[in-house]
């Protein structure tokens, strides 16, 4: 885009993991991030800057938030998680109680929304929040370690500024808590590559989702088949996503950058390589339209570190760089290969191959058939 004005968010409380140790979600993965792209000058220049975010406050937070809610994670922080926090969510395997939760998420979201002022302000046209992607969580329900949703409150943040609003979430998990928030709305788009529910959390997200009353069809979800490619993963968004995304010609869009689709991750199922992040995020930046990035779920923390970095080197036009050396003759110190940032190439079985392309196409021929016309579009 030009006069590209990119920013990082960032801050310090982000170095440490908050989540008991036993649970899969590392939130150092932000500060790690940062750690990988500092020293090859990815945070600092003309056009990149590094901005402190705030927390959000109470008032904030309960624009999509209950206050009981709320005050239910204060409480359990303290010691006092009651059976009707239990039933929110709040305490169970996949969103454990522990200290300093509620300041973590309140910065975490604060950050998506300092993200969304960035762009309103006209101070950035792109904004990563890594910290961010909570995007399963509900007014009063803690869900998939995601207890605040950040990309919720952005969202609206956003739409109250009269702004059209695209939620392209490419996480592994269906973003249900997002959808469900605006899923009676045509303000804001919501347009989700996941695994299928049929085999993943948070079991939702299938292709007959797509909206109710005035926001009929601008609920898009492209469920994905054990052991989709990057080359599959890649034909689904340009047949099925891109179309509706540049129909429906929004005036921002919102990101969610989950790293959990890569190939190894311990809680998915695809195969895909962070080549594939890359090259949808170079389509997008081609919409030329305001972007805000979200971080996500990703559970291989090396994997997901090194595809955040590369992710960011796209969105702020630096990708055409030598990462293996480094700009500015500084040298990364690379995790894996020669190829720095970048993932290998994945050869993918030929019988695997088979399945995963004839669910794809089932797919995108449901989405043709049934969400292209009610934009006008034909397949």
């Amino acid at each position: 885009m030009k006069d590209l004005k990119a920013v990082f968010l960032y801050s310090p409380e982000w170095d440490n993991n908050y989540y008991p140790q036993e649970c899969p979600f590392n939130t150092s993965r932000a500060g790690k991030t940062r750690a990988k792209l500092f020293p090859i000058g990815l945070l600092s220049g003309k056009q990149i800057k590094e901005v402190m975010p705030t927390k959000a406050t109470p008032a904030e937070l309960e624009k999509f938030h209950e206050p009981d809610y709320l005050e239910a994670i204060k409480n359990a922080e303290k010691g006092n998680l009651t059976p009707e926090a239990f039933v929110m969510g709040i305490g169970t395997p996949d969103c454990p109680v522990f200290p300093g939760m509620y300041q973590y998420f309140s910065l975490a979201s604060g950050a998506s929304i300092t993200g969304a002022r960035l762009i309103l302000s006209g101070e950035a046209q792109v904004v990563f929040n890594p910290a961010g992607g909570f995007h399963h969580a509900g007014p009063k329900e803690a869900l998939g370690f995601c207890f605040v949703n950040d990309v919720v409150l952005a969202a609206m943040e956003l739409a109250e500024a009269k702004k059209r609003v695209l939620f392209l979430d490419l996480d592994v998990h269906h973003g249900d808590g997002v959808q469900n928030a605006f899923y009676e709305r045509n303000d804001v788009m919501t347009i989700s590559l996941h695994e299928s529910g049929k085999t993943l959390f948070p079991g939702t997200g299938f292709e007959n989702e797509i909206g109710r009353g005035p926001g009929k069809g601008y609920a898009i979800n492209i469920p994905l088949a054990v052991g989709t490619y990057d080359a599959a993963y890649e034909k689904a968004f340009k047949e099925a996503a891109l179309p509706l995304m540049v129909k429906y010609d929004p005036d921002v869009l919102i990101l969610e950058l989950g790293m959990d689709g890569l190939s190894g991750d311990p809680l998915a199922h695809l195969s895909l390589t962070n080549n594939v992040y890359a090259d949808i995020i170079k389509q997008v930046l081609q919409l030329e339209k305001p972007i805000l990035a979200t971080g996500g779920g990703g559970y291989n923390v090396e994997s997901t570190v090194r595809g955040w970095a590369l992710a960011w080197s796209v969105l702020c036009g630096e990708d055409d760089h030598d990462l293996g050396i480094g700009l500015g003759g500084v040298m990364l110190e690379t995790t894996e290969w020669l190829g720095g940032l970048r993932d290998r190439i994945l050869i993918t079985d030929a019988g695997i191959r088979k399945t995963v392309d004839a669910e794809i196409r089932r797919v995108i021929q449901y989405i043709k058939e049934n969400v292209f016309p009610l934009h006008g579009l034909t397949g």
